[in-house]
């Protein structure tokens, strides 16, 4: 602006100098222009209000000046009037930009300089025009916010001949400061936060990394504030304020089973044990189906932090129905006691972990009641005592910045069970699971409602989990068996209705959303387990399901139509 007024001035004086105050208008007979060899004289004049016929006018005569500048092509304006004939000639004399000779970025780490480019308009060897290369800048700039980089700026602009020298600012985390927390440890709260310093500052990551951390449970609020170290913007501090709450919770639950009738318990929970971020939990239900447990757990890791859980569970189950292939044998009472404890961690690359877990399973039946005639019992020879260990191994490809579930995860299980330490029986057990998740936003653009209630941040998913296993045994104990059948698996079918040492599962849904708190699914389930892995021999079931958003997590209905009957699921969260 400085420069620009420098020039105006320089260019009133000239005017008025050549045409003072006349009192009798002089008439315009001509209007040139100059000193534009690249630059289309028509181009130049069509922004000029002086024209051939016109009275002259200082004023006119200025603002056209100003007009021919803001054009962008020139470095300089200026105006020449004379006498010509019976009337004044009018001359504008400019200097032209230099043509581009190249365009060269510094201080650029995210995007490469070919990427950049692919925003700018201005070409090699064309006129440096300053409107056209401040849209570029603004297009440059456009692209680092829309990446989440909203305090990447160019910091500075410099022609030297026919070369532009653009320098990009991307501010970095110079510190992340933590307050307000009394009883959760610091190192809790910024495990959370992904960028450390000297990361460049991303407002999309970091949004979602304080959502999850909102999302633990221990504080009623997070507030962030940034700030920047005097004297230097090429960096940003990190401020986060925290307001902590109770995370301990005593809960009553009472619930009905079409198989397993009325129950009802209590459990006591504390989610941020000693601060640092463990999990406490012991509770009880009642009913035909009482279970009784405890569990001790740190469930947070990374490549240099360990997760472990530890824990006891004492199970009970009266009558409980026993299936064959679908058919119902005869009912069993079961007991069950399960100790069990495990590692965890991840590997230098993020993506993949492995978690390793002991398990004692000391398993007895009794009471076989209401046998069909015919029955099959090959199940209460199964009782006894169980060791596994077992590794799990995970390659988690999610996106961890998206508001939904977005990419797969790929777990394989080897479980081998072990005749010292109390065991009875040895076998090797050995499953994989992949699951999927795609947004179909893009692929039904311009045929629907795409950015409406199928929002960016909540659009129409296809989810699908596959699921295969098998054994070295064509027969494993009753309780190790690979089983299919309820609300996690077939859900046309009772609880545990297909059960054997080999299996397959499918899993299909479409998750439509319709307001936004509320989805409709549609899916449909595919599989079986048995002594042998026969694809011919399957069972499917279809149906809808209903997710509503509650403060406690999604509310689950599904209605599944089966084989022989039509089955309805109430719970919380997705089935995978």
């Amino acid at each position: 602006m400085r420069k620009l007024t420098m020039i105006i001035m320089m260019i009133m004086i000239t005017a008025v100098s050549s045409y003072g105050a006349e009192e009798t208008p002089r008439h315009v007979t001509s209007v040139n222009v100059s000193g534009n060899p690249n630059i289309a004289t028509e181009y130049i004049l069509n922004v000029v209000d002086t024209k051939p016929g016109t009275d002259l006018s200082r004023d006119v005569i200025l603002s056209d000046i100003e007009a021919i500048y803001n054009q962008g092509f020139f470095s300089f304006v200026d105006a020449d009037i004379n006498d010509e004939g019976g009337g004044t000639s009018v001359t504008f004399t400019v200097q032209e930009n230099p043509k581009i000779s190249g365009i060269y970025f510094t201080g650029n780490t995210i995007f490469t300089s070919e990427q950049l480019m692919k925003e700018v308009f201005s070409q090699e060897g064309t006129v440096f025009n300053r409107q056209f290369f401040r849209n570029d800048l603004d297009r440059i700039q456009e692209k680092y916010h829309k990446a989440g980089y909203v305090m990447v700026r160019v910091a500075d602009v410099q022609i030297q001949g026919g070369n532009i020298y653009v320098t990009i600012l991307e501010p970095k985390v110079h510190d992340v400061l933590i307050q307000g927390n009394t009883k959760t440890k610091s190192y809790v709260i910024r495990r959370e936060i992904k960028l450390k310093e000297g990361d460049i500052f991303n407002v999309t990551k970091f949004r979602h990394e304080l959502g999850k951390l909102q999302g633990l449970g221990y504080f009623e609020d997070v507030n962030v504030a940034f700030d920047v170290p005097e004297n230097n913007d090429s960096e940003v501090d990190l401020i986060l304020t925290v307001k902590e709450k109770r995370t301990a919770s005593v809960g009553l639950n009472i619930g009905y089973g079409t198989e397993s009738g009325l129950s009802g318990g209590l459990t006591y929970s504390n989610t941020n044990m000693f601060g640092r971020g463990m999990i406490f939990e012991i509770g009880f239900n009642e009913g035909r189906e009482a279970t009784y447990w405890t569990t001790f757990s740190s469930p947070y890791m990374d490549a240099h932090t360990f997760g472990w859980r530890v824990g006891a569970r004492y199970h009970t189950y009266d009558q409980r129905y026993y299936y064959k292939q679908g058919r119902r044998q005869f009912d069993i009472d079961e007991e069950t006691l399960s100790i069990y404890a495990g590692l965890g961690k991840k590997f230098s690359n993020e993506d993949w972990s492995w978690f390793f877990t002991i398990r004692h399973d000391d398993v007895s039946y009794s009471d076989m009641q209401r046998a069909i005639p015919g029955y099959v019992n090959d199940l209460t020879m199964w009782d006894g005592v169980n060791q596994t260990f077992e590794l799990q191994l995970t390659w988690d490809k999610r996106d961890e910045y998206s508001p939904y579930p977005k990419g797969f995860v790929w777990d394989t299980n080897i479980e081998q069970a072990v005749q010292f330490l109390g065991g009875e029986y040895d076998y090797l057990k050995y499953w994989t699971q992949a699951r999927l998740y795609v947004s179909l936003n893009k692929v039904l653009e311009g045929f629907a409602d795409i950015g409406g209630t199928w929002s960016e941040e909540n659009p129409l998913l296809f989810a699908a989990r596959l699921r295969i296993g098998s054994s070295t045994k064509d027969e494993l104990p009753a309780f190790a068996r690979y089983s299919l059948g309820g609300m996690n698996s077939l859900r046309g079918y009772n609880s545990r209705s297909f059960e054997g040492s080999n299996f397959y599962l499918g899993n299909f849904e479409l998750r439509v959303p319709v307001a936004n708190a509320v989805t409709v699914v549609g899916f449909y389930d595919i599989g079986n387990a048995d002594t042998t892995m026969d694809w011919s021999n399957y069972h499917d079931d279809y149906g809808l399901g209903l997710r509503v958003k509650t403060p406690f997590g999604n509310l689950r209905v599904d209605y599944a139509k089966g084989e022989d009957e039509n089955r309805t699921y109430f719970g919380f969260g997705e089935m995978f």
